[in-house]
């Protein structure tokens, strides 16, 4: 009895020191892993969306991993983070199973200090998130070409196309191309764009930049809208160089957008710039998916208008503004 008791003792004894053996070895891989986190989170959502709309888990693909990560992709690491503070990257988590959304939720990593004491939070290099809370920006847009050239790829052949017919072959690489151009503005910040062309001046009556073109694309059909945006402002003590107007334009436009948005984004930001009385935007637009697709009507256009400060509570100033928009 007494010799089964202590090789009973030894088991337990071997399996505890197995475990706590164990348990040093992956904290130790999680720390050399943790830059790598982020990616895998958004590898493994990419994956259970795929296998959701599949409707078959065997069609995974983790082409998205790469090789910075090295955190095992069996674990089950934090999505709803994704989800909760970047709904727009991810908005087909809300339309999983409620049994996935809550199998995708564990606890995230804590931020770490580098030697440089910058901070690092395990997003770096992901080019899946782009939460702009964040202390870290996303990888050069070059990079995303090649993942985004598969994808175009993927989608001719969806169509039953051939993509290694002689008109389709650099079609996926050129539409990847194109689509980065068009959404551009993700990587310019207002800082960047006004270059110090804010100036001191005593000029307190209305500025208006009228007829600024545009082209963007709508977010619900990624089909163009295109137009013109007026904007108007009455100075307090600065003004704004006159093309730093229609660069704002473009910072906004180049992404993916509704006109409402446009249209307030543009009005705040040259608050933002200038901190003036009043500012006045309005947009006018024609939408591709009203045209090419949907009703079909050819003719049709859309405006829009943002009225801030004195432009608001002063009907004669607002009046005046429209006014000057309106004519020729």
């Amino acid at each position: 009895m007494k010799e089964e008791e202590e090789k009973e003792k030894k088991e337990k004894k071997g399996k505890k020191e197995m475990r706590e053996k164990d348990t040093k070895k992956e904290e130790k891989s999680d720390k050399s892993a943790n830059k790598g986190q982020c990616h895998t989170v958004c590898w493994l959502w990419q994956r259970t969306v795929e296998a959701q709309l599949a409707g078959d888990g065997e069609e995974w693909r983790g082409r998205y991993i790469s090789a910075h990560c090295q955190r095992p992709p069996h674990l089950l690491v934090h999505l709803s983070f994704h989800s909760i503070h970047s709904p727009a990257v991810h908005p087909l988590f809300f339309t999983m199973k409620p049994e996935i959304q809550i199998q995708t939720t564990v606890p995230t990593p804590a931020a770490t200090k580098t030697k440089n004491g910058d901070s690092e939070n395990g997003h770096e290099k992901c080019t899946f998130h782009h939460d702009m809370e964040l202390d870290h920006r996303p990888p050069t847009r070059e990079a995303l070409l090649p993942d985004m050239a598969r994808s175009y790829r993927m989608l001719l052949t969806s169509l039953g196309e051939n993509p290694e017919r002689e008109g389709l072959l650099k079609t996926p690489e050129r539409a990847a191309k194109a689509m980065l151009f068009f959404t551009k503005g993700y990587d310019q910040r207002l800082e960047d764009v006004l270059n110090d062309a804010v100036f001191d001046e005593d000029h307190d009556e209305m500025v208006v930049v009228k007829d600024i073109e545009m082209f963007s694309m709508c977010e619900h059909h990624l089909v163009p809208f295109y137009g013109k945006v007026s904007i108007g402002y009455l100075p307090n003590k600065k003004i704004l160089g006159l093309s730093k107007l229609a660069r704002i334009v473009e910072i906004y436009c180049r992404r993916l957008q509704v006109q409402e948005r446009l249209t307030k984004q543009i009005a705040i930001a040259v608050t933002k710039a200038v901190q003036p009385a009043g500012v006045a935007v309005v947009v006018e637009a024609a939408h591709m998916c009203m045209v090419m697709r949907g009703v079909q009507k050819i003719n049709s256009k859309t405006t829009t208008s943002t009225m801030l400060g004195v432009f608001r509570d002063d009907p004669k100033t607002r009046e005046e503004f429209l006014n000057l928009v309106k004519s020729k």
